[in-house]
């Protein structure tokens, strides 16, 4: 099951590219940011309760959506390059195993635990 789950993610993050590639944004702003919304993790700082509500925030496939869909509907290109962005972080990131965390710690995701 998780192997089909990897492969629904991966053609996911291929219509994040998809989608991004119909926008008049260059591809250096994309490889630039990647790795933006993990900064959503330092909410750990505080505690791991916070830190997986910010982390969980960002990393939500309905935000992305919504922002994609607001951005296509009011003609705001910025809202729809942070829909496909965020869409495509998150699915790259659950084809790697990390999924939406737990509470109680950083490692224990909806996927399972991170090994390592």
């Amino acid at each position: 099951m998780k192997k089909l789950l990897k492969l629904e993610e991966f053609f996911l993050f291929g219509l994040a590219l998809f989608l991004f590639s119909g926008l008049d944004y260059g591809w250096g702003w994309y490889a630039l940011l990647f790795f933006a919304p993990d900064l959503s993790m330092l909410g750990y700082l505080a505690n791991p309760r916070l830190g997986a509500w910010t982390y969980n925030l960002i990393h939500h496939k309905g935000l992305s959506v919504v922002l994609y869909a607001l951005g296509a509907l009011l003609s705001i290109p910025w809202l729809m390059f942070a829909g496909t962005f965020l869409l495509g972080h998150s699915s790259l990131d659950r084809v790697l195993g990390y999924g939406l965390k737990h509470e109680d710690a950083f490692q224990n995701t909806h996927l399972g635990m991170i090994e390592g």
